[in-house]
C-alpha cells in the first residue's frame, strides 16, 4: 500500500478548481477510438473515505479483458485533499487513484472510472481529469445519470439511450443485465463513446457494475479499513 501526501500546490479553493479545470478540458482527445473490447488489460479504479478521519483509499485493479482474470492490483491511502464539493470530487480523488496506478508497475491499459467523463456540469468529470493528467485512454461509468436526461433503453442487455443536456449527447444509458436498471458511460479521454460503451458491456457479464468497478470498490474498501484501524492502533 502506497501512503500519499497532498500535492504541493493542489488546489484549495473552488475558484482555483475551476481554473484547473478549465485549463485541462481543452486538452481531453475525443477523436481516438481507443483500443477494442476484449483486447488486452483494462483497469479499475475507486475510491473509499473515512470523512470523519479525513482518510481516502484508492484501488486500481488491472484484468485481462478477454477473460477478467486479475493480473495485478495496488492500493493507495491519503489524505481527503478537498472538500465535498459537486462538480469537483475529482480533486478529493486524483492524488490517491494516480499513486495506485503508479504502484502497479505496468500499462494499465483502458481504465475505468466509478464516475463521469463528459457526463459532467463543466464537461470534465473525473474520468476525463485522470485521462489527460496520465495521457491514458479513459471511461466514466456511473450508476446514476446526475443532473442529465435520458429515455429508458431497450429492456434487453445491450440497449443503449442518449445521455442528454439539452439536446447535446454526453453519454449513453446502457443496460448492462437484462431488467436491471442501466448504468451510464461516457467518454472520458482517447476513447469514441461506442467503444466505451463496448468495453462496458464486456465488463459486465454478469453483474450491472463492471467487474473493473466491482474488484476496485472491494478492494479500496478493504485498504481504507485497514489503514483507519491502523491509525487507531498507533494512537493508542
Amino acid at each position: 500500500m502506497t501512503t500519499v501526501r497532498m500535492p504541493a500546490g493542489w488546489p484549495a479553493t473552488e475558484e482555483e478548481a475551476r481554473a484547473v479545470q478549465d485549463e485541462l478540458r481543452g486538452r481531453v482527445i475525443l477523436d481516438e477510438p481507443g483500443p477494442p473490447p476484449g483486447t488486452g488489460p483494462v483497469t479499475g479504479v475507486d475510491v473509499a473515505y473515512d470523512d470523519e478521519r479525513g482518510v481516502v483509499a484508492a484501488a486500481a485493479v488491472v484484468l485481462d479483458a478477454a477473460t477478467l482474470a486479475v493480473l495485478t492490483e495496488a492500493t493507495a491511502v491519503g489524505e481527503v485533499s478537498f472538500p465535498y464539493v459537486p462538480g469537483l470530487l475529482a480533486f478529493r480523488e486524483i492524488p490517491t487513484v494516480l499513486a495506485a496506478l503508479g504502484a502497479l508497475g505496468r500499462d494499465p491499459g483502458v481504465v475505468v472510472c466509478d464516475g463521469y467523463g463528459l457526463a459532467h456540469p463543466r464537461r470534465f468529470g473525473l474520468a476525463s481529469h485522470l485521462g489527460v493528467l496520465t495521457g491514458l485512454p479513459t471511461i466514466g461509468v456511473a450508476k446514476n445519470p446526475f443532473t442529465f436526461t435520458f429515455e429508458e433503453p431497450g429492456a434487453e442487455r445491450g440497449s443503449t439511450s442518449p445521455l442528454l443536456a439539452g439536446a447535446d449527447e454526453v453519454g449513453r444509458a446502457l443496460r448492462t443485465q437484462t431488467g436491471i436498471k442501466p448504468v451510464f458511460v461516457s467518454v472520458g479521454h482517447r476513447i469514441d463513446l461506442a467503444t466505451a460503451c463496448a468495453h462496458t458491456l464486456a465488463l459486465a457479464p454478469r453483474y450491472r457494475i463492471p467487474e473493473t468497478t466491482r474488484r476496485a470498490d472491494a478492494l479500496c474498501r478493504r485498504a481504507l479499513k485497514e489503514a483507519v484501524g491502523t491509525a487507531a492502533r498507533h494512537r493508542d
